[in-house]
């Protein structure tokens, strides 16, 4: 008997279950078959950075208890898993495994298809790193439109992995000083104060940029309703929505967009370029407030994000020639759905809270007494019976960085019956979703470098071709400043990486480039070049040597300047 029993959706595939109770899984999944062509003309990237499986089921469980909707217009989109593990490498002086990513690492393999180390910046995992293009990089070389948008800090990792390339993510001056050469069409995010100097409430030392983006016809807009004024016809736009990252949800006035708002005027902007466009869009907070194990703010912005994906969803469907895809960086803070072997979550609690804990800390760390604690707490929460012990509990914080607000999130998680592994990433994988022709390359188990590679095929731009011609620009050496400010580096990885030879034997190390050679005694600690001596300092650290860039251009003939800014070596 094969009459159709019942017809259910799962993951985007008509599931039919008949009689006999056999499983027929009909490839009607509108991620794939709503684009018959193998290649897009736009490309949308979402990323719901520290968005991990748990969040994802936190943020349904909430919408469908407070509307009764009970799918994220993320669901039907459905169609896999990345992993997310990074390079073993040196993260904060500490070697680690690479199994935990941070989110420079994870955005480079999903941005540009390598693998590198925490804290990296799409530049390779070498003692003298190359640069690593992106798909938004190759996009630009290709004519098309580019974009990126986030609610984190513009200059923060994921979208820094885009255009951008430096060892370490904390160097956010140099990545807001690299947008400018970049060629990115649309900027929108916080992170001000890495435009603006110290003297204007900013961190740069050196001067302030936007008169140089506004030079380059960039339209600065700073609140809401100047960029939904936009006219279209502003095809390059630095919009920056506070001096850190986007106010929370809760937090947010009327001069704050949603991520929502930011990406309707993105697309609205980049679509108007005849060869077409991509762009990156980062729900960025999300992980914010799971690393402060803050479960109510997790979830408004995970919503803030499925609303943004919404527009995205929509603007490719009427499109007809857009792929979109959505994935994490990584999860945050090890979100456990119940705790305390007890059998439920308390959900009626969980839009309970007023403010993120963000907006408290200033509150928390302020408080002198119990009073004063359960005082705060009651004006956010619903909390009116805060016990001694629990007001204690934040009074002495939770003994990481969080401090005070941390209490109170432990707190507060307890009584919302959610759980926390910590205030850190975890390594489980990550969901991916995603529309058009991309979504079969992207599709079931997958590796998070896949992403980039799929979504540099789906709209034609060269990924190896766009790399080649960084890394004939730029490297990214280790180096180390000496007593007398002078910058030196490292003698052996260098000249190998500019594609000279190198040799060691008993305190005699030996360079050589083309018909050039560079002797360096290290007992006498004397250089030669070529049989003429070199006045040039020279440092033994641990067995390397150090030498000044003088050493490597007189030996290569090159004219080598090094960016202090971004520290990088810039070879033409």
């Amino acid at each position: 008997m094969n009459k159709i029993f019942k017809r259910i959706a799962v993951g985007g595939l008509a599931l039919s279950i008949v009689a006999t109770g056999t499983f027929i899984l009909e490839n009607h999944n509108s991620t794939v078959s709503a684009a018959t062509k193998e290649s897009s003309k736009n490309l949308i990237v979402l990323i719901g950075d520290g968005m991990g499986p748990a969040q994802v089921a936190a943020t349904r469980y909430y919408q469908e208890h407070e509307t009764g909707k009970m799918a994220l217009n993320l669901d039907p989109y459905y169609v896999g898993q990345a992993t997310t593990y990074a390079d073993r490498g040196d993260d904060g002086g500490v070697i680690v495994s690479g199994i935990v990513t941070d989110s420079a690492s994870a955005g480079t393999a999903f941005a540009t298809g390598n693998k590198t180390y925490n804290a990296a910046i799409s530049v390779s995992n070498e003692e003298v790193s190359k640069p690593f293009a992106s798909v938004i990089e190759a996009a630009e070389l290709s004519g098309k439109a580019t974009g990126l948008v986030t609610t984190a800090r513009i200059t923060h990792a994921t979208p820094a992995v885009y255009a951008t390339h430096v060892r370490s993510r904390d160097n956010e001056s140099a990545i807001a000083s690299q947008y400018l050469a970049s060629g990115v069409d649309v900027l929108l995010g916080g992170g001000q104060s890495f435009f603006v100097t110290k003297d204007e409430n900013g961190k740069r030392t050196d001067k302030n940029i936007i008169p140089d983006f506004q030079a380059k016809g960039y339209k600065l807009v700073q609140k809401a309703a100047d960029l939904k004024a936009l006219s279209s016809e502003n095809s390059k736009v630095l919009g920056l929505f506070g001096g850190s990252h986007v106010s929370y949800v809760p937090d947010r006035t009327e001069d704050t967009p949603s991520l929502e708002a930011m990406t309707t005027k993105a697309l609205e902007i980049l679509s108007t370029n005849k060869n077409g466009f991509a762009v990156m869009i980062e729900g960025g907070r999300i992980d914010h407030a799971g690393h402060a194990n803050d479960l109510p703010t997790m979830i408004q912005e995970t919503l803030d994000f499925d609303a943004a994906f919404k527009v995205a969803i929509d603007f490719a469907k009427k499109d007809g020639n857009t792929s979109v895809v959505v994935t994490a960086d990584h999860e945050t803070g090890g979100l456990s759905l119940s705790r305390d072997n007890i059998y439920e979550v308390n959900i009626d609690l969980w839009d309970q809270q007023k403010n993120s804990s963000e907006s408290l800390v200033k509150a928390l760390e302020a408080a002198q007494s119990i009073a004063e604690i359960k005082k705060i707490v009651q004006g956010n929460t619903w909390i009116t019976d805060l016990t001694d012990e629990e007001a204690q509990i934040i009074m002495d914080g939770d003994g990481s960085s969080y401090k005070r607000e941390g209490g109170y999130n432990a707190v507060v998680s307890k009584r919302l019956l959610v759980g926390w592994s910590g205030h850190g990433h975890s390594a489980v994988d990550v969901g991916v979703w995603a529309y058009g022709p991309i979504a079969s390359q992207v599709k079931g188990q997958i590796d998070n470098t896949q992403v980039a590679l799929a979504s540099a095929s789906v709209i034609g731009v060269d990924l190896k071709k766009a790399t080649a011609e960084l890394q004939s620009k730029y490297l990214y050496p280790k180096f180390k400043i000496s007593r007398e400010n002078e910058v030196l580096y490292p003698a052996e990885a260098l000249v190998k990486a500019l594609g000279g030879t190198y040799s060691s034997t008993n305190g005699i190390a030996k360079m050589g480039f083309n018909k050039n050679n560079i002797d360096i005694n290290t007992k006498t600690n004397s250089i030669e070049m070529n049989g003429k001596k070199l006045s040039l300092t020279l440092d033994l650290d641990n067995g390397t040597i150090y030498l000044p860039l003088t050493a490597f251009n007189q030996l290569t003939g090159k004219s080598m300047k090094w960016d202090s800014l971004s520290e990088r070596l810039v070879l033409k």
